[in-house]
């Protein structure tokens, strides 16, 4: 996207010139004062010279400052709007007016004439002209009043806009109370946007924050009545508010369910600013932005922050290709891309309305130019369709979202399962393989981790298929990355239970005992964005040095195979407490108004997710929140025998034994013995020696 130029025209907008206007009079002003008070009431007889000093150069002093006033861009916005920069602004323009004009007066030496005297007929004076300097005791009032008058004019017009003096005598009985948790930034954003616009109809009766060192101060005119722990209750109890907003866009899920908790019990709604993400990506005034609590904020998982364009940097200038870019993630792949400036983004799905939808959004709402964006309609399976659009549009990076995530459907659905999610997958990676793709990022699963399910098996034979094509095409950086459920998106649980809940219920869950890891899209996308740099960065080093019998041994690049990055999601979820909280969030009582049913499991589904195989090193890569499964690759020769298998599954169509293979195949690298492991060099971290199972057998070695 095109960078904004910055104008080099004059800083002054035509409706600016009545503030300059009453700027520039009051420094007049301030000047002609000066004089009159440090001589009390103006200059007597015998400091004649003064007086008139001041009446020759008050307009000196009026024409001088103006153009200061200008360069100094003190009319980049109306004084009803001005901030601390507007006033530093101001600081800068008095100090050099009042330079200038010493200056002036020192260099010019303006004179004055005494007029004759004659005392018996002689003259009283030598001489009768003398050169005029500014006393010290008028340069310093001159300053002080000058700065007084000029921020003194932009308070007042601030304060008359917000109609404070007119909240000092307390609001309108229609006015709505709100409470407001965090004095920070976004606390004070709140509370001046209240006050400017009282059509809002609310006023801030205190603030919540967690800092000691701002308890009982006044931010804004807004007392800070105590913090959101122990205070918390008393405070709601004492102030009864009729609404309390959550104004920390980073607060931990614990510390927005604890204010929602307590607030639910009084019957006092609650609404919060949009997270950092939301907050970034929409525009309007931040009122408007304000919303209802969902789930999502109330998990009590710490927030992940990172700098997109620093850790997506290296996306910028490249063609990016995304698959399955009509998905929940794979639409906020593109979302995000397109904030680092890539060359292109070739959006490809084989769903249209999905597909048009991300394009016209991209290009409507943010504002993505045509030139950097190519829909392309084509289904991931179709190798001689997948050449074509490599092809035309030569991608360098690629991001693998296309899948089918719904485990019911999978199971019963299995060789589309296998075909899409673990034949696509090898089909893409072949293709970018061969056409010189710098990187290649698959989104896998946390299922795919000792898979019990159709839908799991076929995810983790897409992880083989890369380490195959991690060897055949060492010249291209392949790497997956794994996590669990993702909040919002299509196959999530929450809205099935939003569904569940908005008909009244009742509301099912499996299994009591049932945990899972959750995240949020924009979280889970930007981590598969910094991953992908990872990856890069660890493909640049040609060897990989480890301690081995205590000596040091290298490894060819080649030999790594493809890296699987693992997302730290925090701790795992109890989907009974997921259900409870989001009954409550919808102002209803678990207890009395909606029942919960345990149903019972399904096939395959499991009580907690895993997110580490047992033949898998857990390692810490440089990046927070995102962690390495270090294993053995499997040799190329295993995988694509693995694919031949099923592949002839698929042609047949056969159902059940395509199931029963996947399974088997995906089985077969957990449960492998010990002496079947292959040449596995030894770094202090034997998964053997700490009891848990060996790595696969089939690795692949420089030899093999």
């Amino acid at each position: 996207m095109r960078r904004r130029i910055r104008s080099a025209a004059l800083p002054l907008h035509r409706h600016s010139l009545p503030q300059l206007a009453v700027d520039g009079a009051l420094v007049a002003l301030a000047y002609y004062l000066a004089f009159q008070l440090r001589f009390d009431s103006g200059p007597p007889a015998q400091y004649a010279q003064y007086a008139h000093l001041c009446e020759d150069t008050i307009w000196w002093v009026l024409a001088g400052s103006l153009p200061v006033l200008v360069l100094s861009r003190v009319y980049q916005r109306r004084w009803r709007y001005a901030g601390q920069r507007d006033y530093e602004s101001v600081v800068r323009a008095v100090v050099v007016i009042v330079l200038l004009t010493v200056v002036a007066i020192e260099v010019l030496r303006p004179v004055y004439r005494y007029p004759l005297v004659f005392v018996n007929g002689v003259s009283t004076h030598h001489h009768n002209t003398v050169a005029v300097v500014l006393p010290n005791g008028v340069i310093v009032l001159f300053a002080l009043l000058a700065l007084v008058f000029l921020v003194g004019v932009r308070a007042i017009a601030r304060s008359v806009y917000e109609r404070r003096p007119l909240a000092a005598f307390g609001g309108r009985k229609s006015e709505r109370t709100v409470l407001i948790a965090g004095a920070g930034d976004g606390g004070r954003m709140v509370v001046r946007e209240i006050l400017r616009n009282r059509e809002l109809g609310l006023l801030p009766v205190g603030f919540l924050d967690d800092d000691p060192l701002k308890l009982r101060l006044r931010i804004d005119g807004v007392r800070v009545r105590g913090n959101t722990e122990g205070d918390l209750p008393r405070i709601l109890d004492e102030a009864e508010p009729d609404e309390v907003i959550i104004a920390i866009p980073s607060a931990p899920g614990s510390t927005r369910a604890r204010i929602v908790r307590e607030c639910r019990a009084r019957g006092i709604p609650v609404r919060t600013l949009p997270t950092v993400f939301e907050l970034l990506q929409t525009h309007g005034t931040l009122t408007r932005q304000m919303r209802e609590v969902r789930v999502e904020d109330v998990l009590g998982r710490e927030p992940v922050h990172m700098e997109l364009e620093r850790v997506g940097g290296y996306l910028a200038g490249e063609t990016v290709l995304v698959t399955g870019a009509g998905g929940s993630i794979g639409s906020e792949l593109c979302r995000q891309i397109a904030r680092v400036e890539p060359r292109r983004i070739v959006l490809l799905d084989h769903a249209e309305d999905n597909l048009f939808s991300i394009q016209r959004e991209l290009a409507d709402e943010r504002h993505v130019p045509p030139s950097m964006l190519a829909a392309v309609l084509a289904d991931c399976k179709e190798e001689e369709r997948m050449r074509e659009v490599f092809d035309a549009h030569r991608p360098t990076v690629v991001f693998h979202a296309a899948a089918y995530k719904h485990v019911g459907l999978m199971e019963a659905n299995p060789v589309e399962a296998v075909r899409n999610n673990a034949i696509g997958t090898r089909v893409v990676a072949h293709v970018a393989g061969e056409t010189q793709v710098k990187r290649f990022v698959l989104v896998s699963t946390d299922k795919a981790v000792a898979p019990a399910t159709v839908m799991g098996a076929s995810k983790a034979l897409a992880e083989f298929a890369l380490e195959a094509a991690s060897a055949r095409w060492p010249g291209t950086c392949y790497n997956a990355v794994r996590f669990g459920n993702v909040l919002g998106s299509s196959g999530s649980v929450v809205p099935i239970f939003r569904r569940q809940i908005e008909r009244g219920g009742p509301v099912t869950v499996t299994d009591e005992r049932m945990t899972r890891y959750f995240m949020t899209i924009p979280e889970a996308v930007q981590l598969i964005i910094r991953s992908g740099s990872l990856a890069s960065a660890r493909a640049q080093m040609q060897d990989d040095v480890r301690p081995a019998g205590g000596r040091i041994v290298s490894r060819p690049r080649d030999s790594r195979g493809a890296e699987v990055f693992v997302l730290d999601m925090g701790e795992p979820v109890c989907i009974m407490d997921l259900a409870r909280a989001m009954i409550e969030l919808s102002g209803l009582d678990p207890d009395r108004d909606i029942d919960i049913e345990v149903v019972g499991r399904r096939p395959g589904e499991k009580l907690h997710e895993e997110l580490f195989n047992t033949y898998e090193r857990r390692r810490a890569t440089a990046a927070e929140k995102i962690l390495l499964a270090e294993r053995e690759p499997l040799a190329m020769d295993a995988v694509e025998s693995m694919f031949a298998e099923i592949g002839l599954l698929v042609l047949e169509g056969d159902a059940a034994g395509l199931a029963a293979k996947v399974s088997e195949l995906a089985a077969a690298r957990r449960d492998a013995p010990p002496d079947e492991q292959g040449e596995i060099e030894s770094n202090g971290d034997d998964p053997r020696a700490n009891g848990r199972e060996a790595p696969a057998p089939l690795v692949h070695s420089p030899n093999s």
